[in-house]
């Protein structure tokens, strides 16, 4: 039996000889990790390297297949074989896809589960979830819906949820994914205090700045083993990188940045005049031309992916005038932006991205499958055709085709979806935020595909909440606040300083 010493740190969360094996994969290889009473700390590595296997081991979601969990410091092993046992034990995850529910209040999330339901007292409830609110700054009212609440008020209910129910490790999954950098800055104040009363956080995210800013230590994991733990201050940011991708990397800057002072010339394969949208878009105007990468920029809520809706006509369009190489058209639905070259990675990969219980091929296939019409399916033997040459050209990990797609990494669901538009060859391409919340080598590979690609020809918006990302890719910047366009960036002009003038200080145009 594997042994732990009593003194060892006071760790809140020691696991030793973590091991978790699915059929075909060794998930975890015997993976050693501590957690130590008031501190942050990181937990990276690349999609697939047993971050979030780990994380379900520790919070009773998965049964590990050999190894102890040891809890305060005892030298008793614990046993977790739910997550209401890992509850119990003051263990809170919150996860990257938020798991409450958008039909109660703000408040019946906050304490959903906790008693009898049918003798709760709502007004106490309501009154101790608003000093919870208040206290942690957090923009929501207690009888609010959860619903109406922005995607990122609802990532903070979630925290807020898991911390008040008296946690000694929390969890945070991705939790800034969603948050703009003021919502960022309140959190990390918020984990702060939390470190400061002796809560341990385990913070997982794609953000290596982040990591610098707030985390005390980093474990690292590949291909489900440790690769090791190290302090902040003693580990350079390309060392780590080089650590999560087993090979030596420089810093993300040596991707080239696109010439900015070109000026693409001829008619704008897209035009749009004064285009409005039912999901509050105010009337702008944008152009795109061959061979051009640009993209829309703002913080959260801005209407950077409103925009881009409205001009794949995902969200209906109230106003304005399109044009496709020069022709007037109307594009009142998807499927009209798509029979005119356009295609579309939405920002929300599991909801509007893939379709989870289908295969590898039928994603990839789907959207030449929609335009050509269900009722004219493709040969399997075509459909199969199609799905191996996207999953050799973009480097798909995957056991096969028929691999259900919701069984792939984050990272190469969004390749997957990535293939799908890639098959209809669109002249015009949106991708709104194709590397949210994966690893830094397939953010790398993205990136180069999108300048390759329009190299070749192809018309590219693309969006990240990533500044140094879209300095890299874009050749021209829209700066959006309040679902207005502010301002337009090309040349010297597209620095992050210029970018957070112009969102602070810029005018409205188009009305």
């Amino acid at each position: 039996m594997y042994k732990i010493s009593f003194m060892q740190e006071k760790a809140v969360v020691a696991m030793r000889k973590i091991r978790k094996a699915f059929p075909g994969v060794l998930a975890l290889q015997d993976v050693d990790f501590t957690l130590r009473k008031g501190e942050i700390h990181a937990l990276m590595g690349e999609n697939g390297a047993g971050k979030s296997t780990l994380i379900k081991v520790l919070t009773g979601v998965y049964p590990k297949d050999f190894g102890q969990i040891y809890i305060d410091g005892t030298d008793k092993a614990a046993t977790i074989k739910s997550p209401q046992e890992a509850q119990a034990l003051g263990i809170s995850p919150v996860y990257q896809e938020i798991t409450l529910c958008p039909n109660l209040t703000v408040a019946e999330n906050m304490f959903i589960g906790r008693g009898a339901y049918r003798f709760v007292n709502w007004g106490a409830m309501r009154k101790k979830a608003k000093d919870i609110l208040d206290n942690l700054g957090i923009p929501a009212r207690p009888a609010q819906q959860l619903a109406n609440c922005s995607l990122a008020v609802q990532q903070m209910v979630a925290i807020a949820r898991a911390i008040d129910m008296d946690c000694k490790a929390l969890i945070l999954d991705e939790p800034t994914s969603s948050l703009d950098d003021h919502e960022v800055a309140k959190l990390f104040t918020l984990m702060r205090g939390l470190k400061d009363r002796g809560v341990g956080i385990v913070f997982v995210t794609h953000f290596l700045e982040q990591v610098y800013e707030v985390c005390d230590r980093i474990t690292v994991l590949r291909n489900g083993a440790l690769i090791g733990e190290y302090d902040s201050n003693n580990l350079p940011r390309v060392e780590l990188v080089s650590k999560m991708m087993g090979k030596e990397l420089g810093d993300l800057s040596k991707i080239d940045r696109r010439e900015t002072g070109l000026d693409f010339e001829g008619e704008p394969v897209y035009e749009a005049k004064g285009i409005s949208s039912a999901a509050g878009v105010r009337p702008f105007n944008f152009q795109i031309r061959q061979g051009e990468v640009n993209g829309f920029t703002g913080l959260l809520g801005s209407g950077r992916s409103e925009s881009v809706r409205a001009i794949f006509g995902a969200d209906r369009i109230t106003g304005g005038i399109v044009r496709v190489n020069g022709r007037k058209v109307k594009i009142s639905k998807p499927i009209d932006a798509m029979k005119n070259g356009i295609g579309y990675l939405p920002e929300d990969r599991k909801n509007d991205g893939i379709i989870a219980d289908l295969s590898v091929r039928d994603n990839i296939i789907l959207a030449l499958q929609v335009m050509k019409g269900f009722f004219r399916p493709f040969a399997k033997a075509q459909a199969q055709a199609f799905a191996d040459e996207y999953i050799k050209a973009l480097n798909i990990k995957t056991a096969s085709a028929d691999t259900p797609i919701k069984s792939l990494s984050g990272g190469n669901q969004q390749k997957v979806v990535l293939a799908r538009w890639l098959l209809t060859h669109p002249m015009y391409l949106i991708l709104d935020e194709p590397t949210r919340g994966i690893d830094i080598a397939v953010k790398v590979e993205i990136q180069k595909l999108v300048l390759k690609l329009a190299e070749e020809g192809m018309s590219i918006t693309f969006i990240s909440s990533e500044l140094e990302e879209m300095l890299r890719t874009c050749s021209r910047l829209i700066v959006m606040r309040d679902r207005h366009v502010v301002g337009e960036l090309k040349g010297d002009d597209m620095t992050q300083d210029k970018i957070m003038h112009t969102i602070a200080g810029g005018a409205a145009e188009n009305g």
